[in-house]
């Protein structure tokens, strides 16, 4: 194991052997294993937005075999689902990637200002799937947000207990919180802290706009003259935010969007000290051929083989 790797490790005092282990498995594996980058494969669209959605730009990926095999020759370091997906696939593809479960979910034939999604699957499931550690979505600004934080304090304790990494989508959303304030630079730094603070071992939020939601917190922005003019520097405000690092964090790829777009968005998460990227349609919805390319120069760029 390199330096990199150990240094990463050591910003986890007090995790367990096991947990630890599990990390290291995510951090060595794949493309970008030992270089302590990320890029990670979640393919729980089909629960979220419905299959056609997710699924007809690229009819494969109605087969849940599809996105193992393609997270496997995509060089990712894991591939994330919910328990359906894995349990298709799992045995057949036992070791070739590490896997984190997805333990709640939400459908978008209901629709709320204040979201909360049901939990879906157990940590004993991650366990018989072999899975590397166990993902949770919450809302930050949901009314529903003490809820999740509460069920995510449970299954946390749990998954630790059997030495699983725990990672944490945390989404600010709710009646009081703007479209726009959802990506808002002071509302994703806030919602990685809440993430960190209540114990993830990797923080999964979306890019940050310039956008200030909150006016006490704008005071602040101004005052003390907070770099955010630019992306890069968003993401290091975010990194700051989640330990000043010492957590892995790692940001959305979002809807499918155009490739320069996501190549720039990436040298900003490389130049601000993020720590890689999930990215789930603007992968699996292209042509595999057209998809390993797109991956590949994502992963170039964060080993620093292209600018």
């Amino acid at each position: 194991m390199n330096a990199r790797i150990r240094e990463i490790l050591g910003y986890y005092q007090g995790a367990s052997p096991g947990v630890l282990t599990n990390l290291a498995r995510l951090l060595n594996h794949g493309t970008l294993g030992g270089t302590g980058k990320l890029v990670i494969l979640p393919v729980d669209q089909g629960f979220e937005h419905g299959p056609a959605r997710s699924f007809a730009p690229n009819p494969p990926g109605y087969n849940p075999h599809y996105h193992f095999e393609f997270g496997i020759a995509a060089g990712c370091n894991a591939y994330a689902a919910p328990l359906g997906f894995l349990e298709a696939g799992a045995a057949d593809f036992a070791g070739e990637i590490p896997l984190i479960l997805k333990l709640n979910n939400s459908e978008s034939l209901y629709s709320t200002k204040d979201p909360c999604s049901s939990v879906t699957a157990s940590v004993d499931d991650a366990l018989r799937l072999g899975c590397a550690a166990v993902g949770y979505t919450i809302y930050p600004g949901s009314a529903h947000s003490k809820d999740m934080y509460e069920d995510l304090r449970e299954i946390a304790e749990e998954a630790k207990s059997y030495g699983l990494a725990v990672v944490v989508w945390s989404y600010p959303r709710g009646a009081g919180i703007s479209k726009e304030g959802e990506t808002a630079i002071d509302v994703v730094a806030y919602a990685a802290q809440i993430a960190a603070q209540l114990g993830a071992h990797i923080v999964k939020v979306k890019m940050p706009s310039s956008h200030i939601e909150q006016s006490e917190a704008k005071k602040v922005y101004t005052s003390k003259k907070v770099p955010i003019a630019t992306a890069a520097q968003r993401v290091l405000h975010v990194v700051q935010s989640t330990f000043d690092g010492r957590r892995i964090v790692i940001f959305s790829g979002g809807a499918k969007g155009e490739d320069k777009k996501i190549y720039d968005e990436v040298r900003a998460i490389r130049a601000g000290g993020g720590y890689g990227s999930i990215i789930g349609r603007n992968a699996f919805q292209r042509p595999k051929r057209t998809a390993l390319k797109f991956l590949d120069t994502i992963m170039k760029i964060y080993a620093g083989k292209l600018k």
